[in-house]
């Protein structure tokens, strides 16, 4: 393994739902990260800028600034950045081919790995029944979702000051409601049937804040996360195989916690495994 002040290289970062403009984001760690890791390609796949939350109050403290220039840079030398907007930075839908500072902006794109499987890479929300078709329930999901999360910020520092680790109290409550748990199981298979219909090997998306890698029905799906709750990011290595990184700590913390990088790897997919 790695030590912590080690740069990881890949070939291709997968990462989504950064929720910039929300107090909610995790920017700390997510610059702590990309100064850790390196890679070729970088796909932004939406709600990087959180635009719902910035038009009710403004929000945008140095750390979402810092994320952005740290991209900025990374387009700069030569990382190629695509950025496909989500639903909550949907203005950037207007731009399809623009580039912004190096940073193109798609609708969506086919990502093809270095063991030659054909990846559909897109936001999601168009699979999201509730986000398409009423939009007054998802922006007070929205809201309901704001006050989890505001309500995980004070019990998390509670459980830091008593020497207890993060944990997400939004995430379990997402997995503990049955419907919560159906939507998400619908939301994997319509996506999988989406990159069967593209002639693709899988999908990769983001949207619903659960990362994972699996398989539904022969179609490869893989969900990037978020740096809201989990702080998740998908990694494609020099073989094409996938892996999936959890960086819920900053590497100063986990340096003096005696971690190490690659300790933070949840779930791997190797090449051979592909659908």
């Amino acid at each position: 393994m790695h030590q912590l002040t080690t740069t990881r290289h890949f070939r291709t970062l997968f990462i989504s739902d950064v929720h910039l403009g929300s107090k909610a984001a995790q920017a700390e760690l997510l610059i702590d990260f990309l100064r850790l890791h390196d890679s070729e390609k970088i796909f932004l796949v939406g709600d990087i800028v959180d635009g719902w939350r910035l038009k009710r109050t403004w929000h945008w403290p140095q750390s979402h600034n810092d994320v952005v220039q740290k991209l900025l840079r990374k387009a700069r030398k030569g990382t190629e950045i695509v950025y496909i907007p989500g639903n909550h930075d949907e203005f950037l839908r207007a731009f399809p081919g623009q580039h912004f500072g190096g940073i193109e902006v798609k609708q969506n794109d086919v990502h093809v790995t270095a063991d030659g499987r054909r990846f559909l890479v897109m936001h999601g929300d168009e699979f999201d029944v509730v986000v398409r078709n009423a939009r007054v329930i998802a922006y007070l999901g929205d809201w309901a979702y704001d006050t989890a999360i505001a309500a995980n910020v004070i019990l998390n520092r509670v459980r830091r000051a008593l020497g207890f680790p993060y944990w997400s109290l939004s995430s379990w409550a997402k997995l503990k409601v049955k419907n919560a748990v159906s939507f998400i199981g619908a939301f994997e298979t319509a996506l999988a049937e989406e990159a069967a219909r593209h002639g693709c090997d899988g999908i990769i998306c983001g949207h619903i804040h659960h990362a994972q890698i699996a398989t539904r029905s022969g179609i490869e799906y893989v969900n990037t996360g978020d740096w809201v709750e989990s702080c998740t990011a998908i990694a494609e290595r020099h073989d094409g195989s996938l892996e999936l990184i959890r960086w819920t700590v900053t590497a100063e913390q986990a340096a003096a916690a005696g971690r190490r990088v690659g300790e933070d790897v949840v779930e791997a997919r190797p090449a051979v495994e592909a659908a």
